[in-house]
Parts: structure tokens; C-alpha cells; sequence
């Protein structure tokens, strides 16, 4: 993909089609500012830049039938979603729909080199599939602070070797595309408000719980980021006075009393403690515990892996609850691995947030579980380098 839209209503006019599929010059009118000959002569330039191409004959309006327009089928976008312990490779279309979805668990404490040797592998595996002759563009997620204009982790807790690592200038030469790097919270919240279950919403928070713990701040339907890059870092937001040390550096973080990696801990406590057959069975076979084993225990009524989920729901609630008086959103999202949990952990926030938040923060507030699982974080970063390259050079 060489050419970029020349101003803003062109941009415009992609991001239309890219969200909502395509459409006849009429209909795009309607959604945009611009009088009839304008849109027309923007429609062209468009065309002649090859983004988007003509598409059969529209629905009748009255008058002489138009030509639908849809952005250029060849186009392709990769999405990468590097977790902490896994790695998601996607390519997309122009309107990012997922063609093909690659997963490979993969420890992110190995470091760039191994990690991005490993999604090179697998974006070579969908790209010798037939999916796509090259890529237009890729988003990254990385599970960590990003100094997003540089697309640099800083200082990432989780992924020691990063601190500074060039990943955006590294992968757009090895890909041999324009890259876009973010946090992957926020990618998995882009996914959901372009697929999932915050579709109509402009203002809502997504967290993500999983090795660590995450949000997603989307202000009138753009992802918040901060100064600096760093706005919703909650998993370090204190829970607990005096608690637990965390991998910051500092005591009692959410993240360090409940996540995935906190609750696999607790949950190998409490097995080799005596306090559940269950959890102690698991442990025994597996020889490690981790929140698929939580789920699956609590599933079969353990009273131990229960009151595990409780109590890191009823801490994970108390810190919404407070976002959630300040910010006012007009839903919650709960995503993550540790969201196998299910309803037992969203009652629990559910609990937490309904209680201790105003009624007028409250009172029309759905807190819910994700659509998407393991495509929210693709399908945003899709959305993340779409975004880019459908803005003006």
C-alpha cells in the first residue's frame, strides 16, 4: 500500500467503508459533510489512488442507479497480539475481517529476538497459506507501557529485555510495511468497539486481566493514552496497604493479589496446603496450576477455588468502582484469559462496582464479558495500523 488519503475527507471516506462495508456514494453522503459535487470528485480521486474500486450497481434511490464503492479487496493488515504467554498472529482484510488466525504460546521474558522471530515464523506460515501476497500495514500489541509516537516499551514489569527495544522500526524492516505499536489493552479494546460488544458505545473502559491486569480508556470513541502512553496502568494501583510485592517494585498492587500469575500462585497454595482435593488432584498431574485449572475446579463446585475468585473479583471491583466514579463510562468490559472464570468473577465486580460507585455513575452501567476472546487483540491492532495509514501522509 503506497498511496494515503490526500486530506481528511478522504480519510473519512475510508474509515467509513472500512466500518461499515460497502456503501454507494449516496449513502456516503449521507454520512459526511460534503455537498454532492465534492463527494464525487473525492469518490474519484479515491478510485485513481486504487484504495477503493467499484462494486456493482447500489440499491435504487429514485433516479439513475449508482455504483456501490468498497475499499480495494487486496488489501491486507496484520495484527499481532503478544501476551505474556502467547502470541496471536492475524491477517486481515481491508474491513478487518479475520481470514486467518495463527496461536503459539510463547513466554515473553525470552525476549524480542525469540519472540519476534517466532511471529516473523507465523506471518510467514498465513502468508504462504494464500492469505496475502504481502501486508499493506501491522498493529503489535505488547503486553507493557509503549511510548506510542515511537512505538517503544518503557520499562515494561512483565517483559524484562524490552525496556527501549525499536519494535516498531525493527518490524516495519523485517516486514517491509509502515508498523504501529501500542499496549495491548488498548488494542484489545479497539477490537471490541470495532466488532464486539462495545460497538455502539463512545465511552467505556476494558480490562483486561490476565498475566497482568490492564485498561483500556476509550473517550469519545478514541483509545486514551495519556501524556505519555501510560494512562490506564491499573494493575499498579494499590489494593492492598503493605501487601504483596510486585514486579514493579512497589507493595500491595492489584496486579500482584489478582491475576493470572497471582491466582495460579494462590491456587498452588491452597493445594499443597490441604485446602481443596480438587486444585490438589490438578496439581499433582499437571505438576503447575494455572486460572484454567481455577475455572475448571470452581466449575466442579470447589468451595477453595470459589472463594479464590470471589476474593480477587471483590479486589479487582473495588478498583473499577473507582474508575468507575470518575470516569463515568457507559460500559465496562471484562476481558483476559482470566475471564475463563466467568460469571462467578463478574459477580463478584459486578458486587463491587454496583455498591460502592453512585447510583448516577451506576444506574444504566452493563458490566460485561468480552465478545471476541483471543481476536479482540487482532482485530484492534488491525484497526490500530488501518487508523494510521487511513489519515492523511
Amino acid at each position: 500500500m503506497t498511496a494515503r488519503p490526500a486530506n481528511a475527507h478522504q480519510a473519512r471516506l475510508l474509515r467509513l467503508l472500512r466500518d461499515g462495508g460497502p456503501n454507494s456514494r449516496a449513502q456516503l453522503g449521507d454520512q459526511v459533510d460534503l455537498s454532492r459535487s465534492k463527494l464525487a470528485v473525492e469518490v474519484e480521486r479515491l478510485l485513481e489512488t486504487g484504495l477503493v474500486v467499484a462494486d456493482g450497481l447500489a440499491a435504487s434511490r429514485g433516479g439513475r442507479r449508482s455504483h456501490n464503492i468498497r475499499l480495494a479487496p487486496a488489501l491486507r493488515f496484520l495484527g499481532v497480539d503478544i501476551g505474556a504467554t502467547s502470541i496471536d498472529v492475524a491477517v486481515t482484510n481491508a474491513e478487518l475481517e479475520v481470514l486467518g488466525h495463527l496461536n503459539q504460546p510463547m513466554d515473553v521474558r525470552e525476549g524480542p529476538v525469540a519472540v519476534f522471530e517466532q511471529v516473523l515464523a507465523m506471518a510467514a506460515k498465513l502468508r504462504s497459506s494464500g492469505l496475502a501476497e504481502g501486508f499493506d500495514g501491522a498493529g503489535i500489541g505488547v503486553p507493557g507501557p509503549v511510548r506510542f509516537p515511537e512505538g517503544v516499551p518503557v520499562a515494561p514489569p512483565i517483559m524484562p529485555g524490552w525496556d527501549g527495544f525499536p519494535v516498531r522500526e525493527a518490524l516495519s524492516q523485517d516486514l517491509g510495511c509502515p508498523v504501529m505499536v501500542d499496549n495491548d489493552v488498548n488494542l484489545m479494546a479497539m477490537g471490541e468497539q470495532h466488532a464486539g460488544v462495545a460497538r455502539s458505545v463512545g465511552d467505556f473502559l476494558c480490562v483486561k486481566i490476565g498475566t497482568g491486569i490492564g485498561c483500556g480508556i476509550v473517550v469519545g470513541g478514541e483509545v486514551y493514552r495519556g501524556t505519555t502512553g501510560s494512562a490506564g496502568d491499573i494493575g499498579h494501583i494499590q489494593a492492598v496497604p503493605d501487601g504483596r510485592p510486585c514486579a514493579c517494585g512497589n507493595r500491595g498492587c492489584l496486579e500482584a493479589h489478582f491475576s493470572g500469575a497471582a491466582l495460579a500462585r494462590d491456587a498452588t497454595d491452597a493445594a499443597q496446603q490441604g485446602l481443596s482435593v480438587e486444585l490438589a488432584a490438578r496439581l499433582e498431574a499437571a505438576g503447575t496450576l494455572t486460572a484454567v485449572d481455577v475455572a475448571a475446579a470452581a466449575a466442579a463446585g470447589d468451595a477453595t477455588a470459589l472463594d479464590l475468585i470471589r476474593e480477587g473479583g471483590n479486589r479487582t471491583g473495588q478498583v473499577i468502582a473507582a474508575l468507575v466514579s470518575f470516569f463515568n463510562p457507559g460500559l465496562v468490559v471484562i476481558g483476559g484469559g482470566v475471564t475463563g472464570l466467568g460469571h462467578t468473577l463478574l459477580a463478584a465486580i459486578r458486587t463491587q462496582v454496583y455498591r460502592q460507585s453512585l447510583p448516577l455513575a451506576t444506574g444504566n452501567l452493563p458490566i460485561v464479558l468480552g465478545e471476541l476472546g483471543p481476536t479482540a487483540g487482532v482485530i484492534g491492532a488491525a484497526r490500530l495500523i488501518s487508523d494510521h495509514l487511513f489519515s492523511p501522509a
